[in-house]
This record gives structure tokens, sequence and C-alpha cells, in this order.
């Protein structure tokens, strides 16, 4: 079955839908009485044969190529789409948590390794992971780098959690070979104990030339905040996904152009209830409205089905949610844990998580 035509299954109607794979697998659920279109569509999960490690970084190139990023400093790819993965990962990594991806083809990506002072790095290859250029490794002990967004290939900015009272921005002109820390000035003041979320490497997205936002989370109010010039200056708005503790907030972004976005989040803690952890804007971020029906449970991870205005997917720990009217209602279609999920122009969707788990759709 054509990608296309999986996504155009995965978004009938509700009342005609069937559910996907149970636990992500490639076993689809009895279609019971939810309706006579027994779509079939499902996560096909992959074997990337590293069952102990857990992929929070996922950049999908297209429906052949994609990069994982992990813990334990691991990297993988596959140019086939996923019938085999490659380890590629750095030398020396093994002590490092990678947690972001940005991968400009098969043979050209960037990495991001998260952490406190020198464990925040960044890592480039232009020889799909044969040999890598360490182009950044963090000085400063109170920075802690959390995700990482590219507007094309030369450009891209990588967000620290606040230091000395604001969130601190690297910035890249040549495809992240070497970095530079823009002014402060341009930052408005973070709330007491705000932060990023390192969880899916979408607590940072790009749209466009120069559009980019950073979700927060943690300190009183769950934040969008907004650059229209790369970087240099800041917007804040609130949102309604709660916050007031450091497990809650907006976790991932995404935008479908420079307008139209979501916002997903809640309690990170499995045994927290996470209500009201979507939302909505329509106007770049400046105002957020609350998901009339939300997912159910935390998520950490989103994004635009490709080539559509209206659909999008939500992942987390204990489920795939579906949105069909532009993020305004939710519904759960798999039950199986992923982190972080991608989309790519010639229709194909991947997703990643724990216990070295990828998935792309299929039928």
């Amino acid at each position: 079955m054509t990608c296309g035509a999986v996504l155009a299954a995965l978004t009938v109607p509700a009342a005609e839908a069937r559910p996907l794979g149970r636990g992500g697998g490639t076993e689809p659920l009895s279609a019971g009485r939810t309706g006579p279109d027994r779509t079939g569509v499902h996560w096909a999960v992959q074997d990337t044969g590293t069952p102990g490690i857990r992929f929070r970084g996922l950049a999908a190139v297209d429906r052949r190529t994609a990069w994982l990023a992990g813990t334990g400093g691991t990297v993988l790819r596959t140019t086939d789409g996923g019938a085999r993965w490659r380890n590629v990962s750095p030398p020396g990594a093994a002590e490092l948590q990678f947690r972001d991806v940005t991968a400009f083809d098969a043979r050209r990506a960037v990495v991001l390794a998260i952490g406190e002072g020198d464990a925040s790095r960044v890592y480039r290859t232009d020889d799909g992971g044969t040999t890598w250029t360490e182009s950044f490794r963090n000085p400063d002990p109170k920075a802690f780098y959390d995700c990482m967004a590219f507007f094309d290939r030369r450009h891209g900015l990588v967000v620290s959690d606040p230091v000395d009272g604001r969130f601190r921005v690297l910035s890249t002109a040549d495809g992240g070979r070497s970095w530079h820390v823009l002014p402060a000035d341009g930052m408005p003041p973070a709330l007491d104990g705000e932060a990023g979320f390192a969880a899916s490497g979408q607590c940072l997205v790009a749209s466009g030339p120069r559009d980019v936002w950073l979700a927060t989370g943690g300190g009183a109010h769950a934040r969008v905040l907004h650059s229209a010039d790369r970087g240099l200056t800041w917007t804040a708005a609130g949102t309604p996904v709660p916050a007031g503790d450091p497990a809650k907030g907006v976790f991932a972004l995404a935008f479908r152009d420079r307008a139209h976005g979501i916002a997903v989040g809640g309690d990170y803690r499995p045994d927290q209830p996470s209500p009201y952890a979507a939302a909505v804007t329509s106007d770049g971020g400046r105002t957020w409205r609350p998901a009339a029906a939300p997912p159910p449970a935390y998520r950490s991870g989103a994004a635009w089905l490709p080539h559509s205005r209206t659909a999008a997917l939500a992942v987390g720990p204990t489920g795939t949610d579906l949105t069909t009217d532009g993020g305004r209602s939710w519904r759960t279609i798999d039950t199986g844990s992923y982190d972080t999920v991608a989309c790519t122009p010639d229709l194909s969707c991947w997703a990643a998580g724990e216990q070295g788990r990828v998935a792309r759709l299929e039928r």
C-alpha cells in the first residue's frame, strides 16, 4: 500500500475508522463495532537491534531515509525504509545522551547531546556517519541545552535552559559546523523554575526561513516563545497547558506554516493525570486556545501529516493520538509507547521511543 493511501485511510472520519495495531505492533486490532471500513493502518515496528536504547531524537528525510539519536551516544541511520539500521554513532560518545537530530539528506546530519556543562555537545557528519566532527562543547556549567531546529541547510539554533534568568540560544550559519551564542537582550526574562523539555527534540521548532518557537514548562505558566528573526528577539505567550511544577508544561510543538501550530505536553510522571494537555494557535503563537477534546494523557511529540491542513499526530509513552480538525479534538489510535514522531513531504510518517523502538505507518 502506498504511503499516500495509508495516510488517507488514517484520516477517515472517526465513526468509520478502526484502531491501529495494539501496542504499536503490526497486528491490527479487531474491528469490533467501530465501523465497516477496516483500514488496517498501523505502526509497523522495526528491529533496530538496540533494545537497551531510548530514541528521543528522530529525523525523517523521506520514506527511505531516517536518522535516530538516543541514549548511550547512539546514532542509527537507514536508507532502505527501515529494513536495515546501521549504527553510525560518533566514537567516544557512549556516555552522552543524544536527544535531537537534524538530517539534511542521507549523508549530512547534526546531532545534539544534552546535559549540564560539557555534556551538552553538537556533532556533524558529512559522510553518513562514517566520520563526525564535534562542532560545539558547552563551556558553561550553568547551561543545559535541550533542543535544536534548522531553518534550512545552513541556518539553525540550539536552545539552553535559562542562564542568568534568560533562555540561551546558539546560532549557526554554516550548517552546524560552527556555533556562537546570541545576545540575551532580545530574550524576555524566564519565569521562576521555567525550562525546556528535552523529551522529543521538539521543544524548539522552525517554519519557513526566519520563524522559530520555543516551548517551556516548569514555571507558573507553560509558555511558547516566538522569534521572527532567527532568534535575535523573542515574544512570550501563555498557553492553557497546565504548569506550576517541574514535570508539567508544553513538551512539543508542530507548525504547518508560520501561523498554524499545535502544542502538546502535560505531566510526564506516569502516575499523574494530564488534563488539558494540548493547545492550538492560528496566529503564529500570539494566542493559544485549549483543545476541546485533548489527548487523554501526557504527550511528548507531535507532527502534521504531510500536505494536510487539519491532520496531525501526537505521541507519548501511553499511545498515539490523531486530530483531523487542526488540533481542536484528538482521538487515540494506538497504545504503543513512542517519544517522538516525524512525517516527510513524500508521504511517510515515523515514530521512535524506548527499548530501541522505531516504527513506520503502514497498511
